[in-house]
């Protein structure tokens, strides 16, 4: 019912009568002792206790069809889908990379691959797991590091040659700067570190986007400056289609984490998956700069 927003669809579904999908609801409200749906004669939605109950019961059906996974294919085979969320670039990229290893590895897991730098509603979009920058603010998650990594300024050669080099954070203000939108967000108030105070800079350019893979790409045709992370373009300041700047001004480097949903435990190839992936994560150890 949860799904299906109706008593009439979810007995549909389940090739019941709307009298049996209603008493067994009743039943279960009897035993919990708590209203588990909030129902109008036009809709129904769960309660916060509803809510629970279904996460948990998610939680319990996914742990049963491991083991029936385990039991029936051996401990050591991995088998079943994988429901991923991953910022754009990195999903392109290191995720994608990662994803093609482990399949291959593992031919009876099937990954469905999901790309989205603004905020993810893991439990209700029904991840198994979702790849974030920055610190998690759901303390209902769980949540694993996969290190620390900056954040670089950088722009092309090209739009250097035409519009100067900037020397210092404020004179970012005089320049078109590519920036990122994540959901609500505008990321346009960029962290700098002057000796040992934070500063933080405003800016503006003539693009907004919400697709961290087109602001390098605007940024390598030489539209403007970006904010990326080390992992977006090192190779881009490696071979020198983009080049970094600012770098005495850098804040301390960003986490980047792998989140779970509330729950005991996971099935053991999104375990195993994650595992795939901190293995398979540049520079995991700590070390921050991937290029200099």
């Amino acid at each position: 019912m949860a799904e299906k927003g109706s008593l009439v669809a979810a007995a549909r579904e389940n090739g019941m009568s709307t009298t049996t999908v209603s008493e067994r609801l009743a039943a279960l409200e009897a035993h919990y002792g708590v209203v588990l749906f909030n129902r109008t004669t036009r809709s129904i939605s769960l309660t916060e206790e509803g809510r629970t109950l279904l996460d948990g019961a998610k939680s319990v059906l996914s742990e049963v069809s491991d083991l029936d996974t385990r039991i029936r294919h051996g401990a050591e085979t991995l088998s079943g889908p994988i429901r991923i969320s991953a910022p754009v670039d990195l999903g392109r990229s290191i995720v994608s990379q990662a994803i093609s290893t482990f399949t291959e590895e593992n031919p009876a897991v099937s990954i469905e691959l999901s790309l989205s730098d603004g905020y993810v509603d893991l439990v209700g979009r029904g991840f198994d797991l979702a790849v974030r920058f920055g610190n998690v603010t759901d303390s209902t998650l769980r949540v694993r590091s996969l290190g620390r990594f900056q954040r670089l300024v950088c722009a092309a050669p090209s739009y250097l040659e035409r519009h100067g080099t900037p020397e210092s954070p404020n004179d970012l203000r005089d320049h078109n700067c590519l920036v990122m939108r994540f959901g609500e967000t505008l990321d346009n108030v960029w962290q700098f570190r002057s000796g040992s105070q934070p500063q933080s800079v405003t800016v503006r350019g003539s693009r907004v986007v919400n697709d961290g893979w087109l602001t390098r790409s605007w940024a390598l045709a030489g539209h403007g400056i970006v904010l990326k992370s080390e992992l977006d373009v090192a190779e881009d300041i490696r071979s020198g289609t983009l080049v970094s700047l600012l770098e005495d001004y850098l804040p301390p480097p960003n986490p980047l984490q792998v989140m779970f949903p509330p729950g005991r435990a996971q099935p053991r190839r999104v375990t195993a998956f994650a595992e795939h992936l901190f293995a398979n994560v540049p520079n995991q150890r700590g070390e921050t700069k991937v290029f200099f």
